[in-house]
Formats: C-alpha cells, sequence, structure tokens
C-alpha cells in the first residue's frame, strides 16, 4: 500500500464539528496512521514520505451512500433495460455505476437489491483489487409478496419455509444485510400501493429474527404509516423511505417516531436528484407536509442517513450532493448533513473502522474544493478520492 501525507486548508476528522484548521492526514498500509496540523506533522513525519499538498482544499472521511441499486441504469425504465440485458453485460454496467459513485467520493455503498447476487461477484473484484469502487455492501434479492413490490428480482415469499429459505439462499450468496420489501412501491404499478404493506406483523418478526439467526440485519422499505409501526415493533436495523404514507395523504405517528429513536433504528430517506421535480409533482401542499414530518423527527431525535436510490429513475449515480441539497432546503445544517453523509451511516451499517479519520481507521477518504462545511457545493468539485488507502 501507499504511503502519503495530505495537507490541507481544512481536516474533518469526523463528526463534523471535529476540524482541524491547515491540517494533516498521514496514510499508510489502507489505514490512517496519524492526523494533526501540517507543520506538527511535517516536522514529524519522515522526509521520504511522499506529499500530497492541497491548497484550497478540505480533507474528510468518505462519503456513505446507503442506498443504491447498481444493477438499474437511473432511465425512464431500469427494469425493462435490466430485463434486457445480458448477465455479463449487467455486470459490467453495475461496475462502471460504481466507478461512478466512487468519482464523485463514495467511498461505501450499500446495494439494496439486485439481480443473481451480481454485486457480491463485484464486491469480490473491487476487495481483490481487480477493479477500482467503493467498498460495498449488499443485500443482494430482496424478500417481497407474491406479485409484490419488487418481485422480479425473484424474491417473492409467500410462507414462512419461504421466507426462511430465501434468507438463507441469500446468506449463502453473500449478503451483508436482508432487505424486506415492506410496503408496495412506485417501480411496480401492478403491486400493492405505496402505503399498503406486503407482510402482516409476524412476517417481519419471522424475518428479523431469521435474519439475526444469520448474523444479518434487516433494512425495511417501508411507505405507509402502519407498515413503518410494524417495521419498528419487529426491530429492523434501517427504515428506507420512511413517508408516513396513508390513502389520504401523510401521517406522522409520533409514538412510532419515539421508539425509532429508543431503539436506535436510522432512517434512510432516499432522495434522488430528481427531487425538485418530485416536489412539484407531488404538490405545494402535500410537499410541504412531508418537510414538516421531516423536520419534526429531526427534532425528536432521528438518525437519519444518507442515500440516494441510485439506478431508480433520475437517480444518477454521480449526483451525491443533491441528495443532501434537499436536506439543506428543510433547513439541516451543513455539519448535521456531513455526519448523515459519514459518522452517522457507518454507525447505521455497523461499519467500525470508517466514517472519520481517526488513527486506526481504514484510509477511505476525499479532497475536496473549498470547505463543505462553510458551501455543500464543495462536494460537488471532488479532487482526490482514497479507499482503503488507495488512490483512485
Amino acid at each position: 500500500m501507499n504511503t502519503v501525507l495530505l495537507t490541507a486548508d481544512h481536516v474533518i476528522i469526523g463528526p463534523a464539528d471535529q476540524v482541524i484548521i491547515d491540517g494533516a492526514v498521514l496514510v499508510d498500509a489502507g489505514v490512517v496512521t496519524a492526523v494533526g496540523t501540517a507543520s506538527d506533522m511535517e516536522a514529524t513525519v519522515s522526509a521520504n514520505v511522499p506529499r500530497l499538498r492541497c491548497p484550497g482544499a478540505t480533507v474528510m472521511p468518505g462519503l456513505i451512500d446507503c442506498h443504491v441499486h447498481l444493477a438499474f441504469d437511473a432511465g425512464p425504465d431500469p427494469v425493462g433495460t435490466m430485463a434486457r440485458t445480458s448477465s455479463e453485460d449487467l455486470a459490467l454496467a453495475m461496475a462502471a455505476h460504481a466507478q461512478q459513485l466512487l468519482r464523485a467520493g463514495v467511498t461505501t455503498v450499500r446495494d439494496l437489491g439486485d439481480r443473481d447476487a451480481l454485486t457480491v461477484a463485484l464486491r469480490t473484484a473491487i476487495d481483490a483489487g481487480a477493479t477500482l469502487g467503493p467498498r460495498i455492501l449488499a443485500a443482494t434479492t430482496p424478500l417481497t409478496s407474491v406479485g409484490g413490490h419488487c418481485g422480479f428480482l425473484g424474491g417473492e415469499v409467500d410462507s414462512e419455509l419461504a421466507i426462511r429459505s430465501q434468507i438463507a439462499r441469500n446468506k449463502e450468496a453473500g449478503a451483508d444485510l436482508i432487505k424486506v420489501m415492506a410496503s408496495g412501491g412506485a417501480l411496480t404499478p401492478t403491486g400493492p400501493r405505496m402505503w399498503e404493506g406486503q407482510f402482516d406483523a409476524n412476517q417481519l418478526n419471522l424475518i428479523v429474527s431469521e435474519a439475526a439467526r444469520h448474523g444479518l440485519g434487516v433494512a425495511a422499505h417501508a411507505h405507509g404509516t402502519d407498515t413503518i409501526a410494524a417495521c419498528v415493533a419487529a426491530g429492523v436495523r434501517t427504515l428506507e423511505h420512511c413517508s408516513w404514507r396513508t390513502p389520504d395523504g401523510f401521517f406522522h405517528d409520533r409514538e412510532t417516531t419515539r421508539r425509532i429513536v429508543e431503539q436506535d433504528i436510522a432512517v434512510c430517506r432516499c432522495v434522488s436528484g430528481d427531487w425538485r421535480l418530485f416536489l412539484e409533482q407531488l404538490g405545494s401542499e402535500r410537499a410541504e407536509a412531508m418537510g414538516r414530518i421531516i423536520r419534526e423527527m429531526r427534532d425528536a431525535g432521528v438518525r437519519f442517513i444518507a442515500g440516494t436510490d441510485a439506478g431508480v429513475p433520475g437517480a444518477r449515480f454521480g449526483d451525491y450532493a443533491g441528495m443532501l441539497e434537499f436536506f439543506a432546503g428543510l433547513g439541516f445544517k451543513s455539519a448535521e448533513l456531513l455526519d448523515m453523509a459519514t459518522t452517522h451511516s457507518a454507525h447505521a451499517l455497523g461499519l467500525t473502522n470508517t466514517g472519520n479519520l481517526t488513527p486506526g481507521m481504514r484510509a477511505d477518504l476525499i479532497v475536496v474544493e473549498g470547505n463543505p462545511l462553510v458551501n455543500l457545493e464543495a462536494l460537488r468539485h471532488v479532487r482526490h478520492v482514497y479507499t482503503a488507502g488507495v488512490r483512485a
């Protein structure tokens, strides 16, 4: 592994309130070995160690995208495109999508539904150094009801035996977690509506307990208010979307939110780069209701994590910053957003060796123009990306 001393105007150690002005980070053998002021580090680090000086820039932890679909192409018909693509070509496309994410500063992704466990093969290639890409956590095949949301990915289950068998198959395929489509979704218009549940409480309890038996947590796609409550009662690790939908609009169940906080369940709101168009289509009244609920959850102490849903229509793999800008528009401060993209996401995903730049952590870091704590636009201008100490 390369050894390098990076210096910049600012080093955000993580959480985002821990900043070194005129700082430096020493990377060796794939990990962060020291952090401090540039003057101290220059004086103590051997002159033989290569320097990468980055004036006018900020060094910070690599970004984490907690919700992507590498097998989709972000076009108007990602499902149809995937179905028409051979496994060999799809694998190449997924590798290209992963590299787009990496160039945008994303050093860890959680893929929440693919075809034929192709994310596992890509993860293996990246880990072996055969190709560049972010660290991948793979859910492989999502569990869904018969005819339910994303059933085309092959995870339809209709009994306790089927649930146990699918989770076992996912584990054997190399899954890092289990994804359950607890409610309907927009990509499957013939299935249940977004506010309708696809599994009852007993089934959700079984999914969580069976996943735990295999050492896996559960990410739950959950739009409906009742479904969200059932997922929280079952003990899922993360809630995807969590939009509190009802047949008539939105209803925020504050008691369920209290339990979300109490149980340290993270919420991945999954906002794509097309969020302005989404809000326009939603209408001003419903858009304001959605924003109000997100602010209420934040005020209640909910841990939000960052996810773009990259791959679904309009959600491009290189537009990570757009998702954070949505939350900025709701009043989230830049420091909150950077924590959501780094330390909070690492915690929610159970990753103890990334998300900050303290000594001993995996060297997943980026260098961006300017200071993202002052101007979030800095995240759109990535100078350098390191993943496990390897410069992309």
